[in-house]
């Protein structure tokens, strides 16, 4: 035998078993233990259509975003004004995206040169001159409020993925949707309310000193002193509380440290009565922060509060270095793992607003699933009986070819840990139209040889290498165009590209090189007098 054959014959060998070792996980649900120390875990995964699950459409409210980020501007210019030695009068934000500045009049220019050189994003709306003062409104320039509205909706697809990674989800489709939408799919999520309440959670965490001077009754009576706000939380033990009764905060305004310092969260367990606590780990620039926070505020009280609820308040014993806080709160084991994961994949932009859900039930799944292998088998069935009775022993060749075609597509598919659909199912009865098609050429051109009464190697040959073009321009064609479907498509598109894209290339790898091999084979062991076309 020819080593040029035997060695082909060994790596289709080899990618055979390769291929059934991937897709074992995939049919076989109860592995030894052993497996995944020496054999690949991963399996295809069912996309939404077809083992159920959630499907959200959330709306970004960009217009919080801008708010904030002129919040954020507001604080940095008031900040640099007075480094500056100019003292405003009042810096407020006025119409939702304006910024009111009032300054004396004669420092007019140094704040005009002052925002130039560093608020270049910002200009000047209008300006008028009063009795000794000088009154700037800001906004943004267009083009910037596009931008930061475009970014708010980049990074809170972002965030939304992280949190959904960890929270175990497998295969999500998570794509921007529109300008301000986020579409989110959930293959065969179980609690839908509680990855809804990840979702969404802003995850602002602020700490703030309680105010202690005044009373919280009387603030609830009479409103809230100057510089403080009530917020609402669970009373803890040591406050007199019990479970998860809701309590008022008196605490002051001034944030003194927000959760852009944290770099990691993690769950731990408590010896206490109190249940699980969040421990925060701190960035270099945060840990640094955090002691100077404790060490002027000895003896008094901290509140760590998310999304204006307060989790805990304890006293500051003493000044805290070394980067590490805690959150505790009464927590059961799953409410301190949600905390940790909205907290480790950062907090969102701006509020996101659920405005559309939809449910696909396991029985729809199922029914989709049934349809799907009907399809596939129905459609396989007749491409089989057409070849073997058409081409006889060559088309019970590419019958071979096409078995081995689905194995390695499967296989590639489950490597790659992709998600299968009822649009991918489709593209993977395209392929298998597709692949006959390419023994349809090549056997027309042996036939061609047959008549002219040449001998079989010179019928083999001569039938690949004309047919080789003509299957390379369509196939390759066609691989274009799924990549662009892939590229530019949605969610369900994507799936049919994808496995189109795969099926492809499986099939020119098997419709070409696999039976060339086996008419190889033949030759080589001078057992090929005839071929039956």
């Amino acid at each position: 035998m020819q080593r040029g054959v035997l060695i082909r014959l060994t790596i289709f060998l080899v990618l055979t078993f390769a291929a059934l070792l991937y897709l074992t996980p995939t049919f076989v649900s109860a592995l030894p233990s052993w497996w995944g120390e020496y054999f690949p875990t991963d399996r295809i995964h069912l996309g939404l259509d077809l083992q159920g699950g959630s499907h959200l459409v959330l709306e970004v409210k960009v217009d919080k975003a801008v708010e904030n980020t002129l919040e954020r501007i507001k604080g940095e210019l008031n900040t640099l004004l007075k480094e500056k030695g100019v003292v405003p009068s009042a810096v407020e934000r006025v119409q939702g995206s304006r910024i009111e500045l009032k300054v004396p009049s004669a420092s007019g220019d140094n704040v005009r040169s002052l925002l130039r050189s560093e608020f270049p994003n910002l200009v000047v709306v209008s300006t008028r001159s009063g009795q000794g003062t000088m009154d700037f409104v800001l906004g943004f320039q267009e083009k910037e409020l596009r931008s930061l509205k475009d970014t708010a909706v980049d990074q809170s697809l972002e965030t939304i993925r992280n949190r959904i990674d960890q929270f175990g989800v497998s295969e999500p489709i998570i794509q921007r949707q529109g300008d301000q939408n986020i579409l989110v799919q959930l293959p065969g999520i179980q609690d839908p309310e509680r990855a809804k309440e990840i979702i969404g959670k802003t995850a602002l965490l602020e700490f703030k000193l309680l105010d202690e001077t005044h009373n919280v009754e009387e603030a609830l009576r009479n409103g809230p002193p100057p510089g403080t706000q009530i917020l609402y939380g669970y009373a803890s033990k040591g406050d007199g509380g019990v479970g998860k009764e809701q309590v008022p905060y008196l605490v002051e305004a001034r944030t003194l440290m927000t959760g852009e310092y944290i770099s990691d969260a993690r769950v731990r367990p408590s010896s206490r009565l109190e249940g699980p606590y969040v421990e925060l780990i701190l960035s270099s620039s945060g840990a640094r922060l955090f002691e100077r926070i404790t060490a002027e505020n000895v003896k008094r009280r901290l509140a760590i509060i998310l999304d204006n609820r307060v989790y805990s308040a304890p006293v500051i014993q003493e000044r805290i270095g070394g980067g590490r806080a805690s959150i505790t709160g009464s927590f059961e084991i799953r409410e301190a793992r949600d905390l940790s994961i909205v907290l480790r994949a950062g907090a969102l932009p701006a509020p996101v607003e659920i405005v559309e859900e939809r449910t696909v039930g396991p029985s729809l799944g199922r029914d989709s699933i049934n349809q799907g292998v009907t399809s596939f088998i129905v459609g396989g069935s007749l491409v089989i009986l057409f070849m073997a009775a058409y081409y006889k022993g060559a088309g019970l060749l590419a019958d071979a070819a096409l078995l081995f075609n689905i194995l390695f597509l499967l296989a590639v598919l489950a490597g790659f840990k992709a998600v299968l659909t009822l649009p991918g199912i489709a593209g993977i009865v395209l392929t298998m139209g597709m692949a006959v098609d390419a023994n349809v050429l090549i056997n027309e051109r042996i036939r061609e040889e047959l008549r002219a009464g040449r001998p079989p190697r010179s019928e083999v040959e001569a039938g690949y290498e004309r047919a080789l073009p003509a299957i390379l321009d369509s196939n390759i064609t066609t691989f274009l165009s799924g990549v662009i479907l892939f590229q530019f498509g949605t969610g369900p598109v994507k799936g049919f590209a994808v496995t189109l894209c795969v099926g492809i290339l499986t099939t020119i790898i098997t419709a070409v090189y696999l039976t060339r091999v086996y008419y190889d084979y033949r030759m080589a062991a001078r057992k090929l007098t005839r071929i039956s076309v």
